[in-house]
Parts: C-alpha cells; sequence; structure tokens
C-alpha cells in the first residue's frame, strides 16, 4: 500500500466546519501505527496544464487570487490554491502508482468531487479525481472508470466528465441530499440515487451493481471516489452503512483485474479513521 500524504493539509480550519483537519490528522497516526510496512509520500503540486484539463483558467486563477469565501460551504482560506493543487497532485500520483501495479490511497484534504469545471462548492476547490482521470488519458490510457461511493453526488465529477465516451462515471449517493443532483443518469454517467434510511442491504446491492456496470467498460484503469459518509453515524446524512460494508467494497476491489486508485472525499463521524483502515485493510489483504 502506498499512500500520498502531506501534512500540511492540515494547516488550514474554520470554527465548526465539518471538513476539519482531525479528519486526516487522526486517521495518518492510526494508520501509521496498525501498518507499518505501508509506503508514505509526499505529493507534489498538480501544475497549471494539469489542472486545466478539468477547470477553466477563469477558475484555476480564481481559488489563487480569491479574497472571498466562495460559497458558505467552501471557504477562502490562506494558501488554499497550495492545498488544493496538492490534493489534486496526490490524485495524479496515486493514479500512476496504480498503473504500475500497487495499491496507492490519497489521503489528503481538500477533497474534490463537488467541484466543477468553473466553481469551487461543497469544501472542494479542484476536482482531484477527474484531473487526474484525464491526466490518465493524456498519458496513454483508454479508458477509465470513476466510482464514487461518497454519500452525496458526485456533481463536480459529473459535470466535467460528462459525454466523454472514454470515462464511465458511478454515483452511489443519497437523494434527496446536498447538492441536490444526480437523480437520473444519462450518456456515460450512472447515477445510483438512494433514499434516506434505506436499507443498509440495498445501498451495498446498489454498490455492487454499480461497479459491475462500470468493470463491463473493460477500463484500464478504475479510480475510486471513497467518501465515508453513508455510514449509520455520519452527521450530515441519513444512510444506513456499517464499518464492514467499506471493507465488502474494498474486498470487491481486490477481486477484479483492473489497476485501482483510491481517493479521500467524504466522511465526517469521528468514526473516519476506523472506517479508512477497515477499507484498507480489506482492499490490502
Amino acid at each position: 500500500m502506498t499512500i500520498f500524504h502531506h501534512p500540511r493539509c492540515l494547516e488550514y480550519s474554520s470554527p465548526g466546519h465539518p471538513e476539519r483537519p482531525e479528519r486526516i490528522g487522526r486517521t495518518a497516526p492510526l494508520l501509521k501505527d496498525r501498518h507499518p510496512d505501508w509506503a508514505w509520500r509526499k505529493p507534489a503540486a498538480a501544475t497549471d496544464a494539469q489542472l486545466l484539463r478539468a477547470h477553466s483558467r477563469e477558475r484555476v486563477e480564481g481559488v489563487a487570487n480569491a479574497l472571498e469565501h466562495f460559497d458558505l460551504d467552501t471557504p477562502f482560506y490562506p494558501n488554499i490554491e497550495v492545498h488544493a493543487r496538492r490534493s489534486a497532485g496526490a490524485a495524479i500520483e496515486a493514479m500512476r502508482s496504480a498503473l504500475r501495479g500497487e495499491n496507492a490511497l490519497s489521503l489528503m484534504r481538500p477533497p474534490g468531487h463537488h467541484a466543477t469545471r468553473d466553481g469551487a462548492m461543497g469544501f472542494c476547490y479542484f476536482n482531484n479525481v477527474a484531473v487526474a482521470a484525464l491526466e490518465a488519458l493524456e498519458s496513454g490510457a483508454e479508458r477509465i472508470a470513476i466510482w464514487d461511493f461518497d454519500g452525496h453526488h458526485g456533481n463536480g465529477t459529473e459535470a466535467i466528465v460528462a459525454h466523454n465516451l472514454r470515462i464511465q462515471f458511478a454515483s452511489i449517493h443519497q437523494f434527496p441530499a446536498y447538492p441536490g443532483t444526480g437523480a437520473k443518469s444519462f450518456a456515460n454517467i450512472n447515477n445510483y440515487p438512494i433514499a434516506p434510511y434505506t436499507a443498509r442491504r440495498r445501498i451495498v446491492d446498489l454498490a455492487r451493481r454499480s461497479l459491475d456496470k462500470l468493470i463491463a467498460f473493460e477500463p484500464d484503469l478504475l479510480l475510486v471516489s471513497a467518501g465515508f459518509d453513508a455510514y449509520a453515524h455520519d452527521p450530515l446524512l441519513q444512510l444506513t452503512l456499517e464499518r464492514e460494508d467499506f471493507a465488502t467494497f474494498a474486498n470487491w476491489l481486490n477481486q477484479i483485474d483492473v489497476p485501482v486508485a483510491v481517493g479521500l472525499e467524504g466522511g465526517y463521524s469521528n468514526d473516519l479513521p476506523e472506517l479508512i483502515d477497515a477499507f484498507l485493510t480489506s482492499w490490502q489483504t
């Protein structure tokens, strides 16, 4: 297991904001303690060329030059451009490691799957998984699949990759919930909206169906937007998954003959470190 992480991603915060440094700050030490043989690497920042495949120049420059909050959920922080570039860069490096045959995780903040081509939103500034997917296509991959099991719809990823027939995207998410999108599928976009309090077995069955459809696409690479806010005790949603369900998701990844890179998205409960560990431990075995 190779984990791309930079400790400086803990340097920004806003009082009471659910996307807080402790999400990563408690997870990294736990993983290092329990898995001393795993490799940890500091990622390089994404370049302009890499970001501009997914975002407009105005968006890239806007993150660098902002003087006010992007929205109520997505504050402006000093140096947020640097943190967001590192997070996107970590997704790229995880992708490259996966293509070399390694299990690779980007353990960074900010997350990315709500960021659209032209806008920052939902705690996200650049769309890490979309940047990595488009970089992979530019680097020789023919087909990419993106599996987003975050409990919120990956609206930004959808918007960026929609109608790109070299990419298949699947999102399993609560609906209705923020950001209010993801009710229907179209073209290369496969959405699996789930009502609040849906039985966990039903959610797991939909997740399996969504992954099977992506694998039938015969991708050269599977990128995973791994959010852990579908957990039954997450404060932001009303879904019902338990720790062992995330381990099940990871076990499925062991059974497919496709390189896989994973990036952390959401997950806001105090149990997040244990959920990530369950997922990674099952994936590694």
